[in-house]
Order: C-alpha cells, then sequence, then structure tokens
C-alpha cells in the first residue's frame, strides 16, 4: 500500500505565478506531498511547480479532489480526466471527493462507485474522501468493501480534534487527513502552544503539526510565507511527550471554522 505522506502542503490560495513560487518553495524545502482541487484552480499550478522544481515525479505524492459540481455519473470520469491533463504529469497518486452531495441529491453509490471506476482506470493509485462523518464512511465500507479508501480529509486542528470521528477511524484503521490543522493561523497566538514549542525549539505552529501527526494523522498546512514553511517542516523533527500531548488535548472546543450549507450532519 502506497503510504501518504504525513506533511503536506494544502494549496488553497496558491494561484498564478505567485502560487507557484510558493509551490516551488515547499519543494526546495523537502516537502513532497502536494493537495490540489478542481475547486482550488490550482492543478495548473502544482504540475507546472513540480516541472520546474526538477524532483522526480515519482518522490512527489500529489492529491486532488473531484468537485461536488462534478459528481454526477455523466461528469466524473471527465473531470477527472481534465484534472489529470491540467496537472500535466500523469495519475495522480490520491483522488478524493471533496465534499458529499447534499441531501443525496446525486446518488452517493454514483459517485462512489465512479470513484472506484476512476482507480481502476488507472487515474489514480489510491481513493477517498473528504468531509464524510460516520455515516458515510461505513456506507463507503459497505459499497466498495473494508479498505477501499485510504483517506479521509477533514477539518481538524488542536481546537477541533473530532474525538467521535478519530475513534472511528482508528477502529477502521483509516488515516485522516488533517486540513486547516493551524485553525487559520489561530495557534500562533496560543499560550499552550507557544509554551510547548519553545519547550522544544519550534513555534507554536509546528508543535500543533507534531501533535496532529503523533496522533496519527497526515496535515496539509497552507503557507505562501517561507518562514512559515519552514517554520511548519520542523514539526518532522518534534517528538512530544505525554504531558504535552494532554495539554493540546485539553484545548479541543469543537471549534469548526470550515462549515458551508453543503456540510453533511458532523459527529462532532
Amino acid at each position: 500500500m502506497v503510504e501518504i505522506p504525513k506533511l503536506g502542503l494544502g494549496t488553497y490560495g496558491r494561484t498564478g505565478e505567485a502560487g507557484i513560487a510558493a509551490i516551488l518553495k515547499t519543494l526546495e524545502i523537502g516537502y513532497r506531498h502536494i493537495d490540489t482541487a478542481q475547486s482550488y484552480d490550482t492543478e495548473a499550478g502544482v504540475g507546472e511547480a513540480v516541472r520546474r522544481s526538477g524532483v522526480s515525479r515519482s518522490e512527489i505524492f500529489i492529491t486532488t479532489k473531484v468537485a461536488d459540481t462534478n459528481l454526477e455519473k455523466s461528469q466524473f470520469i471527465d473531470s477527472v480526466e481534465r484534472s489529470l491533463e491540467t496537472i500535466g504529469l500523469g495519475p495522480v497518486d490520491l483522488l478524493l471527493i471533496h465534499w458529499p452531495s447534499k441531501n443525496d441529491a446525486v446518488p452517493f453509490e454514483d459517485y462512489m462507485l465512479a470513484l472506484a471506476e476512476a482507480q481502476r482506470r488507472g487515474h489514480t493509485r489510491l481513493i477517498g474522501v473528504s468531509n464524510f462523518p460516520i455515516a458515510l464512511l461505513e456506507r463507503t465500507e459497505r459499497l466498495l468493501g473494508k479498505g477501499a479508501i485510504a483517506t479521509n480529509q477533514v477539518e481538524i486542528h488542536p481546537y477541533m480534534q473530532a474525538p467521535k470521528l478519530i475513534a472511528h477511524a482508528r477502529r477502521k484503521d483509516l488515516t485522516l487527513t488533517a486540513y486547516q490543522p493551524l485553525c487559520q493561523g489561530a495557534v500562533a497566538s496560543d499560550p499552550v502552544l507557544q509554551r510547548i514549542g519553545g519547550k522544544h525549539g519550534v513555534a507554536a505552529s509546528a508543535a500543533a503539526l507534531a501533535f496532529l501527526m503523533a496522533e496519527g494523522h497526515a496535515v496539509i498546512p497552507a503557507s505562501a510565507n517561507e518562514v512559515n514553511l519552514r517554520a511548519n517542516w520542523q514539526a518532522r523533527a518534534v517528538t512530544l511527550d505525554s504531558n504535552d500531548m494532554q495539554a493540546i488535548r485539553a484545548l479541543h472546543r469543537g471549534e469548526r471554522s470550515i462549515n458551508p450549507d453543503k456540510s453533511p450532519a458532523w459527529d462532532d
């Protein structure tokens, strides 16, 4: 099984030449996991940055996501093939459903079977989902079988630790990928995370990311700032002790920052 690198870059907002420059800097620092999506308008920039970087495609893990506007059977595979053409690097490593169809406006079975079909056609090595609550994860398992999906990408950070979803994922041996892992930068000013980061000689953001990775999650913080990119990268070398972990777990308060009208019924 191909493993999802624990630390990657989220590319939301990294558009145009400035976005390409940020992704190039990310690859120069050492990141090898890049997350994009049809709805971000960053697929072309990701492909261009990888080509310019000189880093072998085989060393880079690329994720993209099918938008909820492309879930219809008649659109799904065509949209994936457009994404591959836009990125221009061959198959992706991971293909996700970005959001489930609200109120099953598109039948669940239609787009989940289309996702599996994209994998069968060789368009992606792994498949997964995003913003799926437990009920939809269970429907996925019944439809596609145990272990069919590699991840569920959801909002997780020190203030939203999703305990019910995490417990379910652990029972199913399912990796969660944390988006917004720094709560849109809010963790930088958190005194608990500042203290723990200082203890380990890193920024508060690195302490937060180290915590999430120690909990078993992959993390995809987004930044275009080289200082922040380097600070986040340091999280890989941080080993938190049990007191650190306990202190950060205590920060959970169910604070969700991404909750559009199309959201499913969350567990946490």
